[in-house]
C-alpha cells in the first residue's frame, strides 16, 4: 500500500464515500483471525490479531486507485459492518474471542468506528471498542437516519439475533445506548428460519440487560438473553443495508431449502417481513453482503457452493445474476496467484455516491473491483 504495508488478504465488507474532486474513499475490511501479529501495530487494537481495515483512495474520472492505506488493525475477523450517514464506517467483528484464546491480550466481538479519509485513532493511543452496542459474532450493520438508530445482525451460525442500537447521542456512538433484540408481536421466540409467507410482521423490541458479557456464550451470550425475553431466532445473519427507507438483511441459511433469505425492515411502522426466499442453490446459494442502488434494487453476494455469483433483486422479489467469478488464474497468473478462485466468495459491493461505480470484493485471493454502468435495468 502507499504506507508502505502490504494488503492484508481476505477482502470484506466495503463502503464508498465522497472525497471531492470525482474521488472516492473505499473503506474496506479483512477477515483475518486472531494470528497473525497485526499488520499495522501503530494502529492496533491487540497487538495480536491479523484483522483491520484498509482505506483506498479512487478516481473516478480516470479510473484509477490513487493510493492506499491502513486504517485500523489488532481486530479480529472485521466481516462487514455499516456505512454511517456522518461519513464513517463502523467495522465489526465476527467472533467473541478474548484473554486466554491464542495470545488475544483482549476481549473482542465487538464495533469500531474508522474515519472514510483517516484511521480510527482517538485520543486513546489505540482504537476504543463501542460495548454498549454488544459483544457477539457481529456481521453487519445498517443505520436509519431518521432516528440515529443501528440495526445489527448477528452470525452466529442457525442460531443467531437482529438488533437494534439507541444511541444516548444520535451519531455518537461513544456515548453508549441501549441496546434491543428483535421479536415478534404475538409469537413469543418466534422462528423465521422458515415457513415464512411474506406477510408483514409487527415487531417487538427487548432490551439486552448485558449487552458485554464477561462470558459471551451460554446463556450469559446477548442471543440467550433476548431469547429468554421472547426474541426471535434467525437463521445466520449476514449483511444489512439502509436503502428505500427500510433495512434489509440476508439470513445465508434460512429459507425451507436452506439456501437463504431476504427481510426486509420497516423502522417507520416497525414491521418485518420476507422479502425473498431461495428455493434453490441454482437461484441464490447462501447470500451475504448486501447493498441497495441508488435506483432501488438491492445487490446480493453470494458465499455457498460452486462458482459464486453476484446477484440483483428487485423491491418486488424478482431476482437475477449480475456479475460470475471467473477468477480462474491457473493459465495466466498474477502476482504470484495461480490457482482457481472462483469458488471464493463476493463482498463488500457498494456504489460511488453519484451511483455510477459499483465496487466489489472476491474474498480470496484478495481483488477489488470497479466496474462502470451504464446502470438500471432490475433497479440496480
Amino acid at each position: 500500500m502507499s504506507d508502505g504495508l502490504p494488503t492484508p488478504s481476505a477482502h470484506d465488507g466495503m463502503a464508498a464515500f465522497a472525497a471531492g474532486q470525482k474521488r472516492v474513499y473505499l473503506v474496506r475490511n479483512h477477515e483475518v483471525g486472531d494470528g497473525p501479529d497485526a499488520f499495522a501495530p501503530g494502529l492496533a487494537y491487540d497487538l495480536q490479531a491479523g484483522g483491520g481495515t484498509t482505506t483506498m483512495e479512487f478516481d473516478t474520472a480516470r479510473g484509477e486507485l490513487v493510493r492506499s492505506w491502513a486504517s485500523i488493525s489488532g481486530t479480529v475477523r472485521n466481516c462487514a459492518g455499516g456505512k454511517t450517514p456522518w461519513g464513517s464506517w463502523l467495522t465489526c467483528e465476527e467472533t467473541t474471542l478474548g484473554i486466554g484464546d491464542g495470545d488475544l491480550t483482549k476481549s473482542h466481538g465487538y464495533i469500531f468506528e474508522v474515519p472514510a479519509s483517516g484511521s480510527a485513532l482517538t485520543a486513546d493511543p489505540s482504537p476504543v471498542p463501542f460495548t454498549a452496542m454488544g459483544r457477539f459474532s457481529h456481521e453487519a450493520l445498517a443505520i436509519d437516519p431518521a432516528t440515529g438508530c443501528v440495526y445489527e445482525t448477528e452470525d452466529a451460525g442457525s442460531n443467531s439475533g437482529f438488533y437494534r442500537f439507541r444511541p444516548n447521542t444520535p451519531g455518537v456512538m461513544e456515548d453508549g445506548g441501549v441496546l434491543e433484540m428483535l421479536g415478534i408481536a404475538g409469537v413469543t421466540r418466534a422462528d423465521t428460519r422458515t415457513n415464512q409467507d411474506g406477510e408483514w410482521r409487527d415487531a417487538v423490541w427487548y432490551e439486552i440487560g448485558t449487552p458485554d458479557p464477561v462470558v459471551p456464550s451460554g446463556t450469559t451470550s446477548v442471543f440467550s438473553q433476548g431469547r429468554v425475553l421472547g426474541a426471535a431466532v434467525f437463521g445466520k445473519l449476514e449483511g444489512a443495508w439502509y436503502g428505500n427507507g427500510s433495512i434489509y438483511f440476508a439470513a445465508s441459511s434460512g429459507g425451507n431449502a436452506g439456501q437463504g433469505q431476504i427481510f426486509e425492515y420497516d423502522p417507520a411502522n416497525q414491521r418485518l417481513r420476507l422479502l425473498f426466499e431461495s428455493p434453490s442453490a441454482a437461484v441464490l446459494n447462501a447470500p451475504d453482503n448486501i447493498t441497495v442502488s441508488p435506483r432501488g434494487g438491492l445487490v446480493l453476494c453470494e458465499d455457498g457452493d460452486g462458482i459464486e455469483y453476484v446477484h440483483g433483486l428487485t423491491t418486488d422479489g424478482i431476482i437475477f445474476r449480475f456479475i460470475q467469478n471467473n477468477a480462474d488464474l491457473r493459465t495466466t497468473p498474477y502476482r504470484g496467484f495461480s490457482q482457481d478462485y472462483r469458488g471464493a466468495e463476493f463482498a463488500g459491493a457498494c456504489y460511488s455516491p453519484d451511483g455510477k461505480w459499483l465496487f466489489v470484493n472476491i474474498q480470496s485471493p484478495g481483488i477489488t473491483f470497479a466496474i462502470t454502468g451504464p446502470w438500471g435495468s432490475g433497479g440496480i
